[in-house]
């Protein structure tokens, strides 16, 4: 396995991924599954200090994570928060823990003093593994999103870099 800067080329494994999450778990609270159109543009908006990082194996792209911005006020350009997204049939084998040590690297490289990431409350495997690289809990923001009919808690995880 290899992980790599994503490139357009990309585009169609990570919509593929992702839209599967949308679809059917609340680990993503989009609720239309992307067009390989918007998922072309959102490699393209994070090509410089907001990267998306894929796994590969000879099969191709078997999971992805990025770094986005945190929020949209300049006094936060120095955060950004993190999405880790990995094919089900990889799921439970490390590969997650090794696209977040590598964003975490992208992070330290590119001047961020912190990472954010938000999982749904329940999430115990995102949760363990953010926890398990240095992500301490800083809060939960309770019923801020809805999916399935049901109200979505997250989970608020930080680390310092």
């Amino acid at each position: 396995m290899e992980i790599r800067l994503a490139t357009p080329a990309d585009a169609e494994a990570i919509r593929q991924i992702y839209n599967v999450e949308v679809e059917t778990s609340t680990v993503t609270l989009d609720l239309v599954p992307r067009t390989l159109e918007q998922q072309q543009d959102y490699i393209a908006r994070r090509t410089g200090t907001y990267a998306v990082l894929v796994a590969v194996d000879d099969r191709g792209v078997i999971g992805f994570g990025s770094l986005s911005p945190y929020r949209d006020r300049p006094g936060y350009n120095a955060t950004a928060e993190d999405s880790i997204y990995v094919h089900r049939d990889w799921q439970g084998r490390g590969l997650g823990r090794g696209l977040l040590s590598e964003l975490i690297i992208v992070a330290k490289a590119h001047g961020f003093h912190s990472i954010m990431a938000r999982v749904a409350a329940g999430h115990s495997a995102s949760r363990g593994l953010h926890e398990s690289l240095g992500f301490l809990a800083v809060g939960t923001e309770r019923e801020v999103g809805r999916k399935f009919g049901r109200w979505i808690d997250m989970d608020l995880l930080q680390r310092m870099l």
